[in-house]
């Protein structure tokens, strides 16, 4: 059965034809479910009997397990149950004015990123467009203020699932109105996914996660380093700065001990100085420690010695701080993961489980 937000407007159109609904029905729903962002049954233009059968034909594809809000209400995390026993989370962040959804595009990770507990989890499945779609717009019905910005960043690798990735981003340019330049597909990097984003028309941002300033210490922290290496890595995203003419986003996890090094710093502006005039940009991101990693932060200090010496040869560098951390929201604390009976007024996600499976997706660098 196809879902709400993975029919397109032929299959709407078809539906309310075999219930005899006049054609200028479908651009009054179209318009609610997109341009007004309104869930279908407040689609007030339309008569409640046919939204509701419009509701059965075109079911959700999520459903919510729990909620749980941090940050004085301005990050909620949602735990949803989606076909095939498959569960991912959700992640919006709000400020006064605007508003970011975090996405999954996975359930599980195949990727095995040694502090990702989804990677330790392994692979449940990919999710399809409207499954990534509905993320938007259901976190979109809960916030006040208009989601202006989308981050392919929550669990698994978006790359992995291209296809469903990329319809699910043509979807929210064209019919949720978002600019491309607002959504960001994150990467651990694989390398034909990179290039073939950089042959698409819209131009979407890329963010790579890299971790490493060298191939040895990468490939203990991001296995498929070993598949596609660091000089591929930049070669790629070198070829989508070209075809863009925006710099490439690199996300840099920061580990007490491992690589957090000022030596390591010098070897990434290194390893960066080939991307050229456009240059590249560093989010550094203190880890977020998982029970499932034994890896610690790396502290203020030694954060802020390390982006001093990127700047110092010429990398722009972002110090990130963290949004979620009071509901495992944070960078490298989503869960896949059963819920709780939910309480009274509300649900909440449960207690971290001694193994947990949360994904390393670095999508609080855009916490603002």
């Amino acid at each position: 059965m196809t879902t709400r937000y993975d029919a397109d407007r032929d299959e709407y159109r078809a539906a309310l034809a075999e219930i005899g609904a006049p054609r200028y029905r479908l651009d009054q729903i179209w318009d609610a479910l997109y341009r007004q962002r309104a869930p279908l049954e407040d689609a007030s233009s339309a008569p409640k009997a046919l939204r509701a059968r419009l509701a059965h034909r075109f079911p959700l594809a999520l459903t919510e397990l729990a909620r749980a809000e941090g940050d004085a209400g301005m990050t909620v995390k949602w735990l949803w149950g989606a076909g095939e026993g498959a569960e991912v989370e959700t992640v919006l962040m709000r400020s006064p004015t605007r508003a970011t959804v975090c996405v999954s595009s996975q359930a599980g990770c195949a990727m095995g990123c040694t502090f990702c507990a989804t990677g330790q989890a392994g692979f449940e499945r990919h999710l399809d467009r409207g499954e990534i779609v509905e993320q938007v717009l259901r976190a979109q019905h809960a916030a006040a203020q208009p989601v202006g910005n989308v981050v392919f960043m929550g669990m698994g690798e978006p790359l992995a699932n291209y296809d469903a990735t990329w319809t699910a981003v043509e979807r929210l340019h064209r019919d949720l109105g978002l600019s491309a330049r607002r959504i960001t597909i994150s990467t651990v990097g694989i390398v034909p996914g990179m290039r073939r984003l950089a042959r698409e028309r819209l131009p979407v941002t890329l963010a790579v996660s890299l971790h490493a300033p060298d191939d040895t210490l990468r490939d203990t922290i991001v296995p498929v380093n070993r598949r596609y290496p660091l000089t591929e890595v930049l070669d790629a995203a070198a070829e989508l700065a070209a075809a863009r003419g925006r710099r490439v986003t690199f996300e840099y996890a920061c580990i007490a001990g491992v690589n957090d090094a000022p030596a390591q710093a010098v070897a990434l502006a290194h390893l960066l100085r080939p991307l050229g005039a456009l240059g590249a940009h560093v989010n550094l991101i203190p880890l977020n420690a998982t029970t499932g990693y034994p890896g610690r932060p790396t502290d203020r200090r030694r954060l802020q010695v390390f982006a001093s010496v990127l700047r110092e040869r010429g990398v722009n560098t972002t110090v990130r701080r963290t949004r979620g951390g009071d509901i495992d929201a944070a960078c490298g604390q989503l869960r896949n993961r059963h819920a709780s009976p939910a309480a009274p007024g509300g649900s909440a996600l449960p207690p971290p489980a001694p193994s947990p499976s949360a994904t390393m997706a670095p999508w609080t660098t855009f916490a603002g």
